[in-house]
């Protein structure tokens, strides 16, 4: 790892390698299937959002199969949301009525979707909702459905917030203890003050002391820097860098979660789905720059991922069966390789092989600048196809045109077939001649 990449306190060494995993929205929202804020969105009252909670039955619910969909898919992790904003429970909580085992589906959710994702060998991974729009100590601000309701303002003055503290640490450590090594936390989220309401952050939170109860509990587990303390995993969200994503001017663990539509759970009518061809470039992408990828999906209200989730899973599966040497293991090209245009390139150092990512089937050949004299071999990754390529422009190379093609020394030339493969990004394999 280069020197001016920041250290983590948990073990990121597993995250780094695997780079990609899905994210898992799942709740009561799942039967409004209009958003999983909707109960913000529309001003909702507890007594109202608790026709919800009173009909909640995922008859459907098989956890084994959306592990196999996503191992299927390529991925390495899940993060599964333990409890959003709603404040609704997917285990059996002891501090709280308002869970799984309360509904009529009488079940503990989360408990059998471990053990599955375990299954797979899949990582596990945890997010917790610092919001908390049922508990009846979590006072008003701008995030909360009644924020606008004059009497709840009222009634907010009369809350104890240190309760609802007391509450968050106390969920923490039955998720830390109850389901064996969990390898991620995902906390969610601190706000500012907004429109004249108080915002929440890591006073309200208590965040130092959560993080000291977390590591005495699970020393290796990574953090993400929501608390506003810090944290092994920088977050973007909805949003891809320009770059390697940098704290403080240091280069950063990061993963970027994104969404296959513009919903996180369950939006029955929402069509701006992405498709497989982009979800693959924006994998590379991340890539590309040092990052991970978390990509999410939102089980509907009986247990069942929504088709097009599938049908985009499976497709990206397809193409990561035959390139996922170019994902796992690898990061950011050093800065010594620049990519070409329309390309990606991902290096791995403990192979020495560069991969090129071809975003725009060109005519005939790439160009590779500053590459003459480190490649040893090339080839098409889907088919393990030779593509032969030419070498600079020194006294030897002016007798087969280099000059006449416009080749200059440090030029390596790949030529390729005029027929894009069959894949939707193809990846050119580099050996290199000695570590770069």
């Amino acid at each position: 790892m280069n020197d001016d990449i920041a250290v983590t306190t948990g073990d990121s060494s597993w995250f780094t390698n695997d780079r990609f995993g899905l994210f898992i929205h799942w709740g009561l929202y799942a039967m409004g299937a209009r958003h999983e804020w909707l109960q913000s969105r529309e001003r909702m009252s507890p007594e109202r959002y608790a026709k919800y909670f009173r009909r909640f039955d995922p008859d459907l619910y098989d956890p084994r199969l959306w592990a196999k969909l996503a191992a299927d898919a390529g991925m390495k992790y899940m993060v599964v949301t333990t409890k959003h904003h709603e404040g609704f429970c997917l285990w059996d909580s002891e501090l709280t009525d308002y869970k799984a085992t309360r509904t009529p589906a009488g079940r503990d959710l989360l408990a059998p979707m471990v053990d599955a994702f375990r299954e797979r060998d899949m990582r596990i991974g945890f997010y917790y909702s610092l919001i908390d729009w049922h508990h009846p100590h979590y006072t008003i601000d701008p995030k909360h459905p009644l924020r606008f309701d004059p009497q709840f303002a009222e009634e907010s003055k009369k809350r104890d917030f240190a309760r609802y503290r007391e509450y968050l640490h106390g969920q923490t450590r039955e998720l830390l203890t109850r389901f064996g090594p969990i390898d991620l936390m995902f906390f969610d989220f601190s706000f500012p003050e907004e429109n004249g309401l108080p915002g929440k952050g890591k006073d309200d939170w208590g965040s130092e002391e959560l993080v000291r109860t977390i590591r005495s509990l699970q020393p290796r587990i990574l953090l993400n820097d929501r608390l506003q303390v810090g944290g092994d995993i920088t977050t973007p969200e909805q949003y891809m860098p320009k770059e390697w994503v940098r704290v403080g001017g240091r280069r950063v663990v990061w993963e970027t979660c994104h969404t296959f539509s513009g919903s996180w759970g369950y939006y029955r009518d929402e069509e701006s789905w992405k498709s497989v061809e982009t979800l693959v470039k924006m994998l590379i992408d991340t890539v590309s720059k040092g990052g991970n990828l978390l990509l999410n999906v939102g089980p509907n209200a009986r247990g069942e991922l929504d088709p097009r989730a599938v049908e985009r899973l499976e497709g990206i599966g397809r193409w990561m069966r035959l390139h996922s040497r170019s994902i796992y293991g690898c990061t950011a090209a050093p800065d010594s390789f620049p990519a070409p245009a329309d390309c990606r390139l991902t290096y791995n150092p403990a192979t020495n092989r560069m991969y090129v990512h071809v975003f725009s089937w060109p005519f005939k050949n790439i160009h590779l600048q500053g590459f003459a004299g480190k490649v040893e071999y090339a080839q098409l990754l889907n088919d393990g196809s030779e593509i032969k390529f030419k070498e600079g422009a020194s006294e030897s190379s002016m007798a087969d045109g280099a000059y006449r093609e416009g080749r200059d020394a440090s030029t390596l030339t790949l030529s390729l077939p005029v027929k894009k493969p069959d894949a939707v990004v193809p990846v050119i394999e580099l050996f290199l001649k000695s570590e770069v």
